[in-house]
């Protein structure tokens, strides 16, 4: 519920934001997620606290407010408790002083109420003044009091059921004794017990007489509190209906506005002037009460459109009109079937059944800073680390899944706008960081000539290859091309850096997608990952930076904006904005959503810019946007995921064996094949032999470049110990099997395009240009 920002005559029940508490002089003031509720006013580190621990409490009823200066104020209950607050402005101290005053005055009157009905009880009642503390203390010692009385209640059950059961037996005795000496003492027997029956069924009356009359004592108290809490319950509905009210009222009154400026865009303001701030505070200055300045700033704003936008029609509309409709309905009713281009041979055999499990990942523990402390500086690439940091998949596997939202591109290629085809390509960018969420595994570096190949032919339609094309730098080439209008090619070159507490992976290249029936060709790079605590606490990935998308035919261009984490920002992690613009720079769509969940896209309408001097410069751009509609969501892990690496459904195929690939596939890798199975001893001993191995074939193939070079000189070329560049002239001439370098036209890199062949190799089954790397 969004609770009342200024002082009015009758508040919320609940006060929540941001305050700066003191805490000892080493560490100052630090920020504290504060909650007033029910005349208590308690106190959490972060808004996630809340439901599992408080770090403090204080009673309102018997507490001073007392103000110091301008933002600070103190709070004490008589010296037990004692809160020193400051607030990041006067406005926010203010508001905050209000709500506590009539939070107090209302503890206080309801505290009143409560003793007022405890006089009807035969109890005596608490002392005025009595705070929410020593109530609850009281309910608890009655608590026990009754469980104690539940205690002897049972206690006695048992003693009634033992001496039952011998009197019992004694009475049947006595039934088949004949007369004669020992009757007197059978009798006596069964008198003794009868009295311990009787004994103890009266201790068991008298504790049932004590336990009721305990719980009628405290049920008239009880009740009142129940239907005190029912009174609040409605109070509260009542004031979230009020609340909802005066939302659509304002929401109606902004939508019938001009589109202003940022700094005279506050509904509330314009439709009701100064005066009106009582009471009729809007939504927007809900989300701006309770946090600090030290926050992202974002580059623009959305509202509503003007419902006009959604009645217009007539000849001077129909462009807009039918380029919403395109927006709303033709991806969705327009099916792969329908399109003449799509591929039908899943009718004519049948998909395959591919794994849905791997085993479970082994828990074994490992000296973390024992590997990491020789290592800060280096790059990733050049560490020796064991695959107990690893997880079962290469690199190249792990590039592949850059394809598991692999439909967004078939709409895309669908798509009569190019605008609308430039959301699904920009929908595409964001989903391939979907799966690292939760991934701290490394993936295993892939060797030299080492090849990945993912045919979905038959399940989406397209088919990669990917190839380990350098190894220092660590660069991979990428080819996808699919049946239903769309290839997509890429070259990575990680550069990564280890500093100390995390860990920074900067992939280099270029993206580029070309769509076959409108020659739309894009490209776009990625954005920094970053691995956090990589020493001490639990690992956590985060992604940032900026992205680029463009169109190379028509000038078009997507701006995304991937958040860095802040521990100050109020937006939600993982947070991703975008605009897609025409060349002329005018905006068309915005995006927005999260890396890790879903993003949603909107058609904007109409937009206004702030000035680029003085005051307005630091104004947002205000876009009038249709209503979001979804056009990305992550699928959801499969059952068991924390088990199995946090894998996807597509990233639990990639390893699954497959008889017909290459021999240099990373699926035919045994250090993981063996770590998979979790035989991780055995994949340690395995991957020292394979990079030994890599490492001789690399100085072999040195050696042999240098007597290339220089067929007469006779001098033994030594290489160093730790596998760095031989001391010579000579470079490693290396060339990819699959992929040939070349200059790209569009960015001017240096890259590597597939040249074709793997697929007519597999088709005859013809492998004996493929090098011996495992």
């Amino acid at each position: 519920m969004s609770e009342p920002k200024a002082p009015t005559p009758t508040p919320g029940d609940t006060y929540k934001g941001w305050l700066f508490k003191w805490t000892n002089y080493i560490k100052g003031y630090q920020r504290r997620w504060f909650v007033l509720s029910n005349g208590l006013l308690s106190y959490y580190r972060t808004q996630a606290e809340m439901g599992h621990t408080c770090r403090g409490t204080i009673n309102l009823a018997t507490a001073n407010i007392v103000v110091e200066d301008s933002c600070n104020f103190i709070i004490s209950n008589g010296g037990a408790q004692t809160y020193h607050l400051k607030a990041s402005s006067e406005v926010e101290r203010q508001r905050w002083i209000t709500a506590l005053e009539l939070a107090k005055a209302k503890a206080v009157r309801m505290q009143a109420e409560s003793d007022d009905s405890g006089d009807e009880c035969p109890m005596s009642p608490p002392p005025a003044g009595q705070s929410g503390a020593s109530r609850n203390s009281e309910v608890q010692s009655t608590l026990r009091t009754l469980g104690s009385k539940v205690e002897d209640l049972s206690t006695c059950n048992d003693l009634i059921a033992k001496h039952g059961s011998a009197l019992q037996r004694s009475l049947s005795e006595l039934e088949g004794v004949k007369l004669g000496g020992d009757t007197g003492d059978k009798i006596r027997q069964v008198t003794e017990r009868a009295t311990l029956f009787r004994i103890t069924s009266n201790a068991m009356i008298n504790t049932c007489r004590d336990f009721l009359a305990l719980a009628q004592a405290h049920s008239k108290r009880w009740q009142k509190a129940l239907q005190a809490e029912r009174e609040q319950r409605v109070r509260l509905e009542e004031t979230l209906e009020q609340l909802a009210k005066q939302h659509n009222h304002l929401e109606r009154a902004f939508r019938g506005a001009t589109v202003l400026p940022a700094s005279q865009s506050n509904p509330a303001t314009d439709s009701k002037g100064p005066s009106s701030g009582k009471g009729d505070a809007s939504d927007e200055d809900d989300e701006n009460e309770f946090f600090d300045a030290m926050e992202d700033v974002q580059e623009f704003i959305t509202v509503p459109a003007d419902p006009k936008y959604h009645r217009r029609s007539g000849s001077n509309v129909s462009g807009i009109s039918s380029e919403i409709g395109m927006d709303d309905q033709s991806l969705d009713e327009q099916s792969l079937a329908s399109n003449p281009e799509s591929p039908q041979p899943q009718e004519l055999e049948p998909v395959k059944k591919r794994r849905t499990r791997i085993p479970d990942k082994p828990n074994y523990s490992l000296n973390l800073w024992s590997i990491m402390k020789n290592c800060i500086g280096k790059e990733l690439s050049k560490i020796p680390m064991p695959v107990n940091f690893n997880e079962p998949i290469s690199m190249l596997q792990r590039l592949s899944e850059d394809l598991e939202y692999s439909e967004l591109l078939d709409k895309a290629a669908k798509c009569q706008s190019s605008l609308e085809q430039l959301c699904y390509v920009a929908a595409f960018t964001v989903s391939s960081y979907s799966t690292t969420v939760h991934r701290t595994g490394k993936p295993f570096n892939p060797l030299l000539g080492e090849t990945f190949e993912l045919d979905r032919r038959y399940e989406s339609g397209y088919r990669s290859l990917c190839e380990q094309v350098s190894h220092h730098p660590p660069a991979a080439a990428h080819h996808a091309i699919s049946e239903r209008g769309w290839t997509l090619r890429q070259e990575i070159t990680l550069a990564s850096k280890f500093r100390g507490k995390y860990l920074s992976i900067m992939p280099l290249g270029s993206i580029h997608c070309i769509f076959e029936k409108s020659n739309n060709h894009y490209t776009w790079k990625k954005v920094t990952t970053t691995v956090h605590n990589i020493i001490v606490g639990k690992l956590w990935i985060d992604q940032s930076g900026e992205i680029d998308i463009i169109n190379h035919q028509t000038g078009d261009r997507c701006h995304l904006k991937f958040a860095p984490y802040s521990y100050f920002s109020r937006d939600v992690a993982r947070k991703v904005t975008g605009v897609v613009a025409d060349k002329e720079g005018k905006a068309h769509y915005v995006l927005s959503g999260t890396w890790d969940e879903k993003m949603e896209f909107s058609r904007v309408m109409q937009s206004s810019r702030g000035g680029e001097n003085g005051t307005e410069g630091r104004q947002k751009t205000v876009y009038q946007t249709l209503k979001a509609r979804e056009i990305w969501k992550k699928n959801p892990l499969p059952d068991g995921a924390e088990n199995m690496y946090y894998f996807s459904d597509l990233a639990l195929t990639l390893n699954e064996q497959e008889d017909s690939v290459a021999p240099t596939d990373s699926r035919r890798r045994p250090d993981q094949r063996l770590m998979e199975q979790g035989r991780w001893e055995e994949a340690n001993a395995e991957k020292q032999r394979l990079e030994e191995k890599q490492r001789s074939v690399r100085r072999e193939r040195e050696r042999e470049a240098a007597r290339t070079a220089n067929p007469t000189d006779e001098t033994v070329i030594e290489d160093s110990i730790n596998d760095t560049p031989l001391k010579s002239a000579h470079q490693d001439n290396y060339r990819a099997l699959w992929f040939e370098r070349t200059d790209d036209p569009l960015t001017g890199e240096q890259t590597h395009v597939y040249k074709g062949g793997y697929w007519e190799a597999k088709d005859h089954g013809s492998w004996e240009i493929c090098p011996d790397i495992f």
